[in-house]
């Protein structure tokens, strides 16, 4: 029963919003079919999803459009596109970082001592997805599904410093958290630092999340170059104060290399 205080565009808009998401619906039906069915024409489609040949006409210029399926032209049959790939690619990799991460993380965190992480972005924060503690570290504290801010941290820096330039400004434009006292937020000075991770190929961190903790990150990339994650090590600042930072640096660029590797990644 539609409520009474709605005006006539509120109901115009609340039926257009059904009609966007009964088109998504649709669609997803129609990449659904293709991936069962391997080809098929427009009307076979329309058959499908129930509907009259015109709308899984439109429906199949849109995806077209935007490389999801493709037509074999002689036959006019459908079948699934390389953008489904790009898409399936992206899931894949956050599967594969994990099962070939754990035995890199694993050595980074032996060969320095300390608590060695893999990280990805997650919207606006760089969130922890595997962790390893080496025979130094000293904490039990588990980092494992924590978010992170990416400008207080060495593997948010990393990750942040790879986007996009758009995406990168427009999170750099937001206020940025200052969480201890050495925290960088004002922008212009976390680009400086983002600049210097690009160059040197790896982020360091000298208690700007936490007071008395200390980090380096390097980028993993996926076999398109493209970065898709950061490993590093972080531990106590009395251990791993600024003069040693650039030797764990240079361990963790070792296993951001190896673990792209095997990732497909051959730069």
């Amino acid at each position: 029963m539609a409520n009474t205080t709605d005006t006539p565009q509120d109901r115009a808009e609340e039926r257009r919003g059904a009609g966007s998401v009964q088109s998504v619906d649709r669609a997803v039906s129609v990449l659904e079919s293709l991936a069962r069915l391997g080809e098929a024409g427009v009307t076979e489609l329309a058959d499908e999803l129930g509907v009259h040949k015109s709308t899984a006409f439109r429906i199949l210029g849109v995806l077209e459009h935007r490389g999801l399926v493709e037509q074999e032209r002689e036959r006019g049959k459908y079948f699934l596109g390389a953008g489904v790939l790009r898409l399936a690619g992206a899931a894949a990799i956050r599967l594969d970082i994990s099962q070939e991460g754990q035995p890199v993380c694993r050595a980074l965190a032996d060969e320095t001592g300390e608590t060695a992480n893999i990280a990805v972005l997650d919207g606006d924060a760089a969130v922890n997805i595997m962790q390893a503690r080496g025979p130094a570290a000293v904490t039990a504290f588990n980092w494992l599904g924590r978010r992170t801010p990416l400008h207080a941290t060495a593997s948010g820096k990393v990750l942040l410093a790879h986007l996009p330039q758009e995406r990168r400004d427009a999170l750099l434009g937001r206020k940025l958290a200052r969480l201890t006292g050495n925290t960088l937020t004002a922008p212009t000075a976390v680009r400086e630092q983002l600049t210097a991770a690009v160059e040197d190929g790896f982020a360091r961190t000298i208690e700007e999340f936490e007071t008395g903790l200390n980090a380096v990150a390097a980028p993993v990339r996926a076999y398109d170059g493209t970065v898709t994650g950061a490993i590093g090590v972080s531990g106590p600042a009395y251990r791993m104060a600024p003069d040693r930072l650039p030797e764990l640096a240079k361990a963790a660029v070792a296993a951001a290399a190896d673990l792209s590797r095997r990732l497909g990644y051959g730069g």
